[in-house]
């Protein structure tokens, strides 16, 4: 792995493969290909790269089934779709199937490259045993959040849940996801657990919590954390 990390680009376009490889090279990521939905699946289980760039419209397997899929077997790695499609159903399907960013062809390459560094920039942060937000500061090693030198009580799911939005900020998370990263696979569990929680973290940590700073509520998709 080079230091700026390993891309998957998954795009049936030659002539856009080409192009995109050449620039993701040149800012010094090692650059994984795919040009079908069945070999980009493959190459993202088998070699687990620092982030995805997929496309919708490819064939065999396509852009949404393969970030289900990915999403289903547990791969945590930011994923940015490409489409030549702009209407919002389908920017909604894509952030609700888990992807994390949406960009709409034509685009400029500057852009991507710079979304693609900010993805794994806030990646590499995220790997800390500690966060800041806002006023707060969270602990992983300690199991302790904390405001200035006051410490703020939290039952386990709630820090659970807390450290998933911070190691997620920015990003849609589904209910369906929450509940499967923090909750496992208790089967007496439902999404309105996820709700619920939601709302007492919100008591803590909101200065207000009619008004969420922090724990964002995204429409018909689920929640983002804003730190």
């Amino acid at each position: 792995m080079t230091a700026s990390g390993t891309i998957l680009i998954v795009e049936d376009d030659e002539a856009m493969l080409r192009g995109l490889k050449d620039n993701f090279a040149h800012e010094g990521f090692q650059v994984l290909t795919a040009d079908d939905g069945e070999k980009g699946l493959e190459l993202a289980l088998s070699c687990r790269p620092d982030l995805i760039v997929l496309d919708i419209m490819l064939p065999g397997v396509n852009g949404y089934e393969i970030c289900r899929l990915l999403r289903k077997e547990g791969l945590d790695v930011p994923i940015i779709m490409l489409t030549a499609k702009g209407q919002e159903s389908d920017l909604l399907l894509g952030l609700n199937l888990g992807a994390d960013d949406y960009v709409t062809k034509p685009f400029s390459i500057k852009v991507l490259l710079a979304r693609a560094n900010a993805f794994l920039r806030r990646r590499r942060s995220q790997e800390t045993a500690s966060f800041e937000f806002g006023p707060f500061a969270l602990d992983v090693a300690s199991r302790r959040l904390s405001r200035g030198r006051r410490d703020i009580a939290l039952t386990p799911k709630e820090f659970a849940l807390l450290e998933f939005f911070l190691r997620h900020a920015g990003r849609a998370l589904q209910r369906d996801e929450i509940l499967r990263q923090v909750w496992g696979h208790d089967v007496f569990v439902t999404t309105r657990s996820v709700d619920r929680c939601i709302n007492t973290l919100r008591g803590k940590i909101e200065p207000d919590p009619d008004r969420p700073t922090f724990i964002k509520t995204i429409r018909e998709i689920g929640y983002r954390f804003e730190s």
